[in-house]
C-alpha cells in the first residue's frame, strides 16, 4: 500500500557544523514531500550551531532540537530516532545536502517494495566544502543484497538512507559501541550489513544526496576510518565465512578511497602509509587504479592550486609523450 502522506523522522546527528547546518536544514525543508519529522541531535557542541538551528526552527514548526553530552554519532542518531514515533527513518549528517525530491522517491520506491523492502538508497555525489561536486556514484544493487554489501558498500553514506523502522530496530539500531573501541566511522556500513541480513534493498537511480568532503568531518581521520572498517568486516568473516574472499576486497576498496581520501584532504603522511598498504595487497590493481586517484585529487578543491598546477603540467607532458608514442612508427 502507497501512503504519499507517510511522516518520515529525519535525524540529523550535529556537532560543531556551524559552517554547514543551516545549508543541510534548507535542503531537508525543500523537500517535496511535507510530512517530516526533523530532529536535530546537538551532540555537545560548543560553537554557534545550536543558535542557527533554533533560527530554523522558528521558521519551520517540523524543526526540534534536542541535546545530549557529546557521545558520538551513533549515539546521537538512536537518539534521535527514539524521539519520534514515525514509521520510516532517515539519516543525514550535518554538513551534506538533499535534492528536493529524495524522500519522496525513496519512500515511494521502499513502499512499492513491500514489507520485505526494509532500505531504500540512492545515487550520491561528492562535494567539496563550496559544494563543488567532484566525484559521482552510481551503484545498482537491489534486493537481496548481503553479499554485494560484504564485497562493499555501495550504499557510500548515512545520508542516502531511507529505512523502516522496523528494519532499524531488528538492526539493534546503530553500534555506539564502535566509538568506545576508538573506532568510529563505519556504523553507516555495519548498519546496512545487518540489515541486508533480514531485508531487501532498493535503489533510486539519480544523483540525490551531496556527501560533503572536508578536513574536519569524521570521514577524514581515515586511520581510525580503516580500524573501524576491519572491526566490521571482521565480525561478518566470523558470521558468513563463505564470503570472506568478498570481504577481503572490501576491505582492499576501503584502503584505496581512504587514501584518495587522505590525499583529497591533505594528509600526506596518512596517504603514503595506506598505498604503502595497498601496493603490498594489490600492487596490480593499485597501479591501473593510480590514474584516476591523481583526478579526483586534482579536481577536489581541497587541494592546494599549486599542486593542482603541477600535477596538470604533468599529467598533458604525459598526454604528449603518449601522441608521440602512437605517431611514432619504429
Amino acid at each position: 500500500m502507497i501512503d504519499d502522506n507517510a511522516t518520515v523522522g529525519v535525524v540529523v546527528p550535529m556537532f560543531n557544523a556551524e559552517r554547514t547546518i543551516g545549508a543541510t536544514l534548507a535542503s531537508i525543508c525543500r523537500q517535496s514531500h511535507q510530512a517530516l519529522d526533523i530532529i536535530v541531535v546537538d551532540d555537545g557542541s560548543t560553537d554557534l550551531s545550536e543558535s542557527i538551528v533554533t533560527s530554523h526552527a522558528a521558521k519551520d514548526r517540523r524543526i526540534r532540537l534536542i541535546k545530549q553530552s557529546n557521545a558520538g554519532v551513533a549515539q546521537a542518531r538512536n537518539s534521535g530516532a527514539a524521539s519520534t514515533d514515525a514509521e520510516f527513518l532517515a539519516f543525514v549528517d550535518a554538513d551534506d545536502l538533499w535534492a528536493p525530491s529524495k524522500i519522496a522517491l525513496q519512500l515511494r520506491a521502499l513502499q512499492e517494495g513491500g514489507s520485505s523492502a526494509g532500505l531504500a538508497y540512492c545515487w550520491f555525489a561528492q562535494i567539496d566544502e563550496d559544494g563543488r561536486v567532484f566525484s559521482l556514484y552510481r551503484p545498482d544493487a537491489d534486493g537481496r543484497v548481503l553479499q554485494r554489501m560484504c564485497r562493499m558498500n555501495f550504499v557510500g553514506n548515512g545520508s542516502s538512507m531511507l529505512m523502516r523502522r522496523s528494519a532499524f530496530e531488528q538492526a539493534g539500531q546503530f553500534d555506539p559501541s564502535l566509538r568506545a573501541r576508538n573506532a568510529q566511522g563505519c556504523e553507516d556500513l555495519l548498519m546496512c550489513l545487518r540489515i541486508a541480513e533480514s531485508y531487501e534493498f532498493r535503489v533510486v537511480p539519480q544523483h540525490l544526496v551531496g556527501y560533503r568532503i572536508t578536513n574536519v568531518n569524521m570521514s577524514s581521520d581515515v586511520i581510525q576510518m580503516l580500524r573501524s572498517c576491519e572491526i566490521v568486516l571482521a565480525e561478518y568473516r566470523e558470521k558468513y565465512p563463505q564470503f570472506g574472499s568478498d570481504l577481503d576486497a572490501h576491505l582492499v576498496d576501503m584502503i584505496h578511497w581512504l587514501a584518495i581520501r587522505a590525499l583529497v584532504g591533505g594528509r600526506l603522511f596518512a596517504a603514503g602509509d595506506l598505498l604503502k598498504r595497498y601496493f603490498v595487497l594489490e600492487p596490480r590493481t593499485a597501479i591501473s587504479r593510480l590514474p584516476n586517484m591523481i583526478d579526483m585529487y586534482c579536481r577536489a578543491r581541497l587541494v592546494p592550486r599549486w599542486v593542482k598546477i603541477r600535477v596538470k603540467r604533468m599529467r598533458n607532458k604525459n598526454a604528449e609523450f603518449r601522441r608521440l608514442y602512437e605517431e611514432t612508427s619504429w
